[in-house]
């Protein structure tokens, strides 16, 4: 029932008690959740394809006949250094947008970006077309991780966001394992020419993005984030539709919600405030997104960024069967999160996070160690690294997690782009000019210096972990940041009800 309400006419400054937040996170599992699940998870698995081919083929870029004047210093150099700075200032932009406009809007505009840079890159004909388009392309995929995990986090019921959330970013290595077996194809000659090869692997990533497009218009806007913004119509045609169709598969009523919050609608948030919530109001918070996303992103350069030099350095591991090795940590890497995930949500996320980084970094100090002793083969230094990378990915999904539901409603978009752009900054610059001169040297020691400082930082995480980590298991988002435009009812007040 709706009661009238005095405010503004467009629904802006508009007191409002609604149960809609509650609504959201006592749905059951439904088919309409895997469906959003798949139109907006699986753009990483895009993006991991993409990181993974770039690697794979920069070889094949800069022999004679690819049709590009490139070397494969400037592929695995400048592009790449671009396709990072492009995510990072993508994520910035994009993630402001995303909470002053709606996740739906801004999460077809980046992926349109996405898609139509990643097919202008298939028809490279020059060097400076083809740094252009990395950019934009890591531009695109920058907004996307900040309008889907924002998306998913108010769409997935508490009882599930955690091991839903973890999935969704580790996908992020399905695709690398489909990457890795993709160079494959497109490098042999024999299959296709030398000139072809790569750009196919191109057209397919805007191929697929196309379809993901195709899918994504039918996951709805985030009802929470329209209640706020005065559209609580909007909000309300889209939880009622969603409940009518689980009572329809399930064949029985749902129960009702447990609780209602009051809220003063507002059209959008200065920048001055956001700064202001995050990094005062929530300080401890964000040390604990600092941490986590530092950490995870040196030790993945520790171990990712070097491991074909080191595997062919020290191992005499042929150039071209590389990526057979790392089709192996790939799939390391996606079980973490996909074996762990629900665990997240059962025994919590303190212990979860804190002891995945910990577990981790202790592995790899081993790693290093065995390293060192000269104990290991190309095959088990592999295993190891993959058990390294098994707890790991999860406590890296984990992160983006954190970063999403312990911030106000209001600045998640934000919150989760800025930490995005602060790891993957420290990930994508500072860690490859440190890592990339300790195992380019070919010496042992200096190899096993990379993983201990990869190590002692994914620790040193886990312990902020430990210490400042939220327990936000199945807790409604509204329960663990109250949201900035919320309100105590006013007696007497004649107050919206949705």
């Amino acid at each position: 029932m709706r009661g009238a309400a005095a405010g503004a006419p467009d629904g802006a400054g508009r007191t409002v008690t609604t149960a809609i937040p509650a609504r959201l996170d006592r749905l059951p599992w439904s088919r309409w959740h895997w469906s959003v699940v798949i139109g907006l998870g699986t753009v990483w698995i895009l993006d991991g394809l993409e990181v993974t081919v770039v690697g794979n083929i920069s070889g094949r870029l800069s022999e004679p006949g690819s049709g590009l004047p490139i070397t494969s210093g400037q592929v695995t150099g400048m592009a790449a250094a671009l396709y990072v700075a492009g995510a990072c200032l993508g994520a910035l932009f994009w993630g402001r947008l995303t909470d002053r406009f709606g996740r739906k809007k801004l999460f077809m505009i980046t992926l349109a970006v996405y898609l139509a840079a990643t097919a202008l890159t298939a028809v490279s004909f020059d060097t400076w077309w083809f740094f252009l388009f990395r950019f934009l392309t890591g531009f695109g995929i920058g907004g996307e991780y900040a309008a889907i995990n924002s998306a998913i986090d108010e769409l997935i019921p508490a009882e599930y966001r955690g091991r839903v959330d973890l999935m969704i970013n580790g996908s992020f290595w399905l695709g690398a394992v489909g990457g890795s077996l993709l160079s494959i194809v497109a490098l042999n000659e024999a299959v296709l020419p030398k000139d072809v090869g790569w750009r196919l692997t191109f057209a397919l990533g805007a191929v697929l993005a196309l379809v993901i497009l195709l899918v994504r218009r039918h996951v709805p806007e985030s009802p929470r984030w329209l209640l706020i913004h005065g559209r609580d119509d909007e909000a309300e045609h889209i939880v009622s539709s969603i409940e009518r169709q689980i009572e329809a598969e399930r064949g029985e009523p749902l129960p009702p919600p447990r609780a209602e919050m009051t809220i003063r609608q507002r059209k959008s948030i200065t920048f001055a405030e956001i700064g202001r919530t995050v990094f005062t109001k929530y300080r401890r918070r964000a040390i604990l997104g600092f941490a986590l996303f530092i950490g995870q992103a040196f030790l993945y350069n520790a171990i990712t960024f070097g491991f074909g030099a080191i595997l062919t350095r020290f191992f005499d591991v042929p150039t071209g069967s590389t990526g057979y090795y790392f089709a192996v940590i790939a799939i390391g890497n996606f079980c973490g999160p996909l074996l762990l995930g629900k665990l997240f949500d059962t025994v919590g996320r303190r212990v979860m996070i804190s002891s995945t980084y910990l577990l981790s970094g202790l592995l790899l100090f081993g790693t290093a160690w065995l390293f060192d002793r000269g104990s290991l083969s190309a095959a088990t230094l592999t295993a190891c690294w993959c058990a390294v990378l098994f707890f790991a990915s999860a406590g890296a999904s984990s992160a983006y997690l954190t970063v999403s539901e312990v911030f106000p409603m209001e600045t998640r978009a934000m919150s989760i782009a800025f930490f995005y752009a602060i790891g993957t900054a420290a990930g994508g610059i500072s860690g490859p000019l440190l890592f990339a001169d300790l195992t380019g040297t070919g010496k042992v020691g200096d190899t096993v210096l990379a993983f201990q400082i990869g190590a002692a930082l994914m620790c040193a995480a886990g312990l902020v972990a430990a210490l400042l980590a939220v327990k936000a298991e199945r807790r409604a988002l509204e329960d663990i940041a109250r949201p900035l435009t919320a309100a105590e009812p006013t007696p007497g007040a004649r107050e919206a009800r949705v």
